[in-house]
């Protein structure tokens, strides 16, 4: 048995062709008459995120940076015969500066102000006001909507 071929429409569909001159005079039209005032995005401000930056590169690049100096010391200690160090250690220590790297990654996040002028050395009172706006931004919009109201 042979199987149906099915017929295929042919549609005369036929391609516009416009001029780069049209085509880009047209573009020009469209992005030319959106002038509606745009919304300003609700993300950080660039003076909080550079004050945040800064916080985070004390609070949590040192520590990071220590972390790995200390396989570094480790090596030098045990190659040059100065004392013996067991690998268990270094791991926890470094371990350590790391888990305090992240702590100050945290920290220096939700310890930054929001204010135009800096706040506080070590913004320790912004902490719960920025937990605050963090669980905002996670909640739907519908229901930031309603505790607003």
């Amino acid at each position: 048995m042979k199987k149906k071929q099915a017929k295929k429409k042919t549609q005369n569909k036929r391609k516009k062709i416009y001029s780069e001159a049209t085509a880009f005079a047209s573009l020009e039209k469209t992005t030319n008459n959106d002038t509606s005032p745009k919304r300003s995005s609700s993300g950080i401000p660039k003076y909080v995120a550079d004050r945040m930056a800064r916080r985070i590169f004390f609070t949590a690049g040192i520590p990071t940076i220590l972390g790995m100096s200390v396989f570094v010391v480790s090596y030098i200690i045990v190659s040059r015969n100065i004392a013996e160090i067991p690998p268990s250690s270094t791991i926890a220590i470094s371990a350590l500066f790391f888990l305090l790297g992240l702590a100050g990654l945290s920290f220096g996040i939700l310890s930054a102000s929001w204010d135009k002028e800096p706040g506080s050395f070590f913004g320790i009172e912004n902490i719960p006001m920025n937990i605050q706006r963090a669980k905002a931004a996670f909640r739907p919009a519908a229901q930031n909507f309603e505790d607003k109201s």
